[in-house]
């Protein structure tokens, strides 16, 4: 199964796993998945960075690369069959990235993982 990490979700597995939910981590330790990062979430972790809103030890890039390595995670860049199909999608919540990475899951068939109940209101699979 493919898991698209929510921006948080990756953020909680690299430094706050306890936050993770049961289910969640048994997911993300089966060898069975592919687990996934959208560009879109190193861009809105840079920019969280940016405003301080993070507090992280090191720089994002680093930080991303160690994430992706030590969990075996595949960076997924930004395609535009994603930005198309956010015309798509139901007008529910406005937050840019939350969005692209629900177009992007659903084009893809990709099951999202996040705790956000916003994501959960549109017409994506989301585990958590």
């Amino acid at each position: 199964m493919k898991l698209l990490l929510d921006t948080c979700t990756f953020l909680w597995l690299i430094a706050a796993e306890h936050k993770l939910s049961h289910e969640v981590r048994e997911l993300l330790e089966d060898g069975r998945n592919t687990l996934l990062l959208h560009q879109a979430s190193a861009w809105e972790i840079q920019l969280k960075h940016q405003k301080g809103h993070l507090g992280l030890s090191e720089s994002p890039k680093r930080i991303i690369s160690e994430g992706l390595r030590l969990h075996q995670i595949t960076y997924t860049p930004l395609q535009d069959d994603a930005i198309w199909h956010l015309q798509k999608l139901p007008d529910i919540h406005k937050d840019p990235f939350d969005r692209i990475l629900i177009a992007h899951a659903l084009i893809e068939g990709w099951k999202l993982v996040t705790p956000d109940p916003q994501i959960a209101k549109y017409p994506v699979p989301v585990v958590w």
